[in-house]
């Protein structure tokens, strides 16, 4: 383990104030009082790239020493946050210039707020984007899950950040502890993946490299939404880790069931990664068949497999400039869909949506005592409200 350096995600809060329609995580709070501490913090090891989440991160008044904390042992953070408090966000990046802000806005302005649950939402994130950029905030964008609701979106949105110069980020439903949702499931495929195809073609028509391997990522999200396996292997609990607001380290956050390795809290950093504990997560994440496709495990596989998602942009890129485009039914699972040849049961069966299962939300005992009485929006309302009058 000497010298190498970890892709690192933590997430410092629970706490969220959007309601969002595939996620319910706003319902299943951490106590403030528990949440992972700046000496916690220091423990982490080297990291070449962290990101920094929630919950809504800018929930925590001191999220600036944390980036502080952060800037010492990592080459990179990026904050992923819904864009909400723009006065917290530009303070901190008066500070951090140098940082990247990713804010989650799920489509054009009237279907971001119907799935996103927040009054004026997609007004908030698109003023706190165009402040950024104004200050002259380099790595900036938007983050986009896709789902039925929102996929006509899709191409829009992206032409808008590209208009912008804005980075541009994906992602589709997915069902988790971390989500506390078993529900989440595409229902129209091909709908959604004819629309992820206009993009991806819009992406190799660029002239960014960064862009053409966007395409190769999202290619890989029409293959997740059929139901496929992985196209590159999942290293997490490898060279990759999340550690959640209780220290808990874990090696990623769309296990159906929270997998701890370990908690950095009590333990130190080399302890914990080279625990027996670590080890036997390590051997589910090996016999993992969740088939994610999220860009937290994807994007430190796409790097330490390069050759692999480089061939397909070349052949890509050369069809693009030859004239052809990309077709979604490059995969055979589309195709095979379309004959006939399997069914959407099928297809259903392949995805991680239980609809009888119980979601494990991952709360310690204390966070889950607290919902005796009030219910999560409840508990951050108040907590947010409180905070404004400071």
């Amino acid at each position: 383990m000497a010298g190498k350096k970890l892709n690192g995600t933590v997430i410092v809060t629970y706490r969220c104030n959007a309601r969002c329609t595939m996620c319910n995580r706003y319902k299943a709070p951490s106590k403030p009082d528990e949440e992972i501490s700046i000496e916690t913090i220091k423990k982490l090891p080297e990291m070449y790239f962290t990101n920094i989440t929630g919950g809504e991160p800018f929930i925590r008044s001191d999220l600036k020493d944390i980036v502080r904390e952060l800037y010492k042992k990592s080459d990179r953070i990026v904050i992923s946050t819904n864009g909400f408090f723009t006065d917290r966000i530009v303070e901190l990046c008066k500070e951090f210039p140098q940082i990247g802000i990713r804010i989650s806005i799920e489509g054009l302005e009237q279907t971001n707020n119907e799935i996103r649950g927040l009054e004026d939402g997609f007004q908030r994130g698109y003023k706190t984007l165009k402040v950024l950029r104004e200050m002259g905030m380099k790595d900036v964008g938007f983050g986009m899950t896709v789902q039925d609701k929102n996929a006509p979106d899709l191409v829009p949105l992206y032409r808008i950040s590209d208009e912008m110069g804005m980075e541009f980020a994906t992602a589709s439903l997915h069902n988790s502890f971390y989500f506390v949702e078993a529900k989440n499931i595409i229902h129209d495929r091909p709908m959604v993946a004819k629309n992820f195809e206009e993009l991806i073609n819009e992406l190799l028509k660029s002239n960014s490299p960064k862009k053409w391997f966007r395409a190769y990522f999202n290619h890989g999200l029409i293959n997740y939404i059929y139901g496929q396996k992985r196209l590159l292997p999942c290293d997490m609990s490898f060279d990759t880790f999340f550690i959640d607001p209780y220290g808990d380290v874990m090696p990623c956050n769309g296990t159906k069931d929270k997998e701890v390795m370990g908690n950095l809290n009590r333990q130190s950093w080399d302890e914990l990664w080279n625990s027996p504990e670590a080890e036997k997560v390590r051997q589910k994440v090996r016999c993992c068949d969740r088939n994610c496709w999220m860009i937290g495990s994807v994007s430190p596989a796409m790097h330490k497999y390069i050759w692999k998602p480089a061939t397909w942009v070349m052949a890509h890129k050369l069809k693009s400039l030859l004239g052809g485009k990309y077709s979604m039914f490059e995969n055979k699972i589309v195709r095979d869909y379309r004959d006939g040849r399997v069914t959407k049961k099928q297809l259903d069966d392949l995805s991680t949506c239980d609809l009888s299962a119980v979601v494990n939300n991952g709360l310690s005992d204390a966070s889950q005592a607290q919902l005796k009485d009030r219910s999560g929006e409840e508990i951050v309302d108040a907590d947010i409200a409180e905070q404004m009058k400071r």
